[in-house]
């Protein structure tokens, strides 16, 4: 069961100008406690609890139910704001958006209105249990409904969903749905000990006859090649884009760290000439090399999620080539995003020295959250879809990874 069901006080209504201040606000005061954070490595109670009363998990919820009507552009700059502060904690706002807003795509509308509005009513955070690479979860008929039992290796957000998307098989069939984190039988195990993106509290989770009821189907049960709507598959070129931004945000956060730290204690080569390290030209080189780096970086994010924003707004009229070619600039902003990010949290220490490297600064957590998201699907296999559909017309095949 989650334990972030709390009371609390929501915002309703928030103006653009607001949440971003907010997350602005939340971010700088994260970047103040996360090493502490990052050493400490447990499940980020406190922290969801801040977006919850900020409003931010409302953000891109229709204004009409009390959301920030916000578009995709703005949201994903949110998770890269946050991430700046803390990696984990950005890429948990980019997961709940993808996953609170797939009810949209998936449901019908009046299922999907009803559960959007209690979302926003009690600023409830979504989480997941779809790994493709990992089926695990079994349903079964009992009574006038089912129970589902399995074993989930990776559920990012484990212990503080109070609402899950899960998928399971049914006989020879595929059902997903949504379900409450509140219902007995389901467990959160502690055994998420990854060196990096130690605040996702993606460990394990469990299901023992949890009851689900036909209510929660996404759809009804399907053969595994049936192919879905094509607006239920923005999901995938959308997480990809919260990856995207939540690893900019880490090297945009790792850079600013380095800055602060050249300003107030890195001191000057002995043959440098200079009397300040702020002053000596290769420290003024790498830092304007790297800054230039991510600006391009993160115009690139910007510019696929208009794109991605653009195919959504076609609603059910949207075809599978335009959705293609969404996802084909999203899945480049992925390949850039990376190997920026693993470049720029790895190179911040030629700024700041090799004092920097004692263990209390734990400026190596920033290459270590980059580094073990990056891992999440191999990157190579982005730019050879991004190459196949530039050279051959060819767009990305649809899956929870393409």
């Amino acid at each position: 069961m989650s334990q972030s069901n709390v009371l609390f006080a929501t915002t309703r209504n928030s103006s653009r100008e607001d949440l971003f201040s907010r997350a602005e606000a939340i971010s700088a005061d994260l970047a103040t406690r996360a090493a502490e954070l990052d050493r400490q490595g447990r499940p980020p109670l406190a922290e969801i609890v801040k977006l919850k009363n900020s409003g931010l998990l409302n953000a891109l919820h229709a204004p009409e139910i009390g959301g920030g009507g916000l578009d995709w552009v703005d949201g994903l700059k949110l998770v890269r704001i946050l991430a700046r502060g803390e990696s984990s904690i950005g890429q948990l706002l980019g997961y709940h958006f993808v996953n609170s807003q797939y009810v949209d795509w998936a449901f019908d509308e009046a299922r999907a209105r009803a559960l959007g509005s209690e979302t926003v009513a009690k600023s409830l955070y979504w989480g997941a249990a779809v790994n493709p690479r990992d089926p695990g979860l079994v349903l079964s008929r009992r009574g006038n409904g089912y129970v589902l039992n399995g074993r989930k290796s990776f559920s990012t957000a484990a212990h503080v969903s109070d609402y899950i998307n899960a998928n399971a098989s049914i006989g020879d069939r595929i059902v997903g749905f949504a379900v409450p984190t509140s219902r007995a039988g389901y467990t959160a195990n502690d055994d998420w000990d990854n060196f990096g993106q130690r605040l996702s509290d993606s460990g394990s989770v469990e299901f023992h006859d949890f009851p689900v009821y036909e209510e929660d189907f996404v759809t009804s049960p399907t053969a595994p090649d049936t192919a879905p709507s094509v607006l239920s598959t923005f999901n995938t070129p959308l997480i990809q884009l919260v990856f995207v931004n939540f690893y900019l945000g880490t090297a945009e956060g790792a850079l600013q760290a380095a800055i602060d730290y050249v300003r107030t204690t890195t001191r000057p080569w002995v043959t440098s000439g200079v009397q300040r390290a702020s002053d000596d030209p290769y420290i003024l080189e790498r830092v304007g090399e790297l800054t230039a780096a991510l600006k391009a970086s993160a115009a690139l994010a910007d510019s696929a999620a208009a794109a991605v924003q653009a195919g959504l707004l076609r609603g059910e009229q949207v075809t599978a080539r335009e959705r293609g070619e969404a996802a084909a600039e999203a899945y480049a902003a992925k390949v850039h995003a990376t190997h920026t990010s693993l470049d720029v949290t790895s190179r911040v220490f030629e700024l700041t020295g090799a004092r920097s490297t004692a263990e209390h600064y734990r400026f190596d957590r920033f290459w270590r959250n980059v580094r073990t998201h990056t891992l999440h699907d191999p990157v190579f296999y982005k730019a050879r879809e991004v190459g196949e559909f530039v050279l051959n017309d060819t767009i990305p095949e649809v899956s929870l990874y393409s």
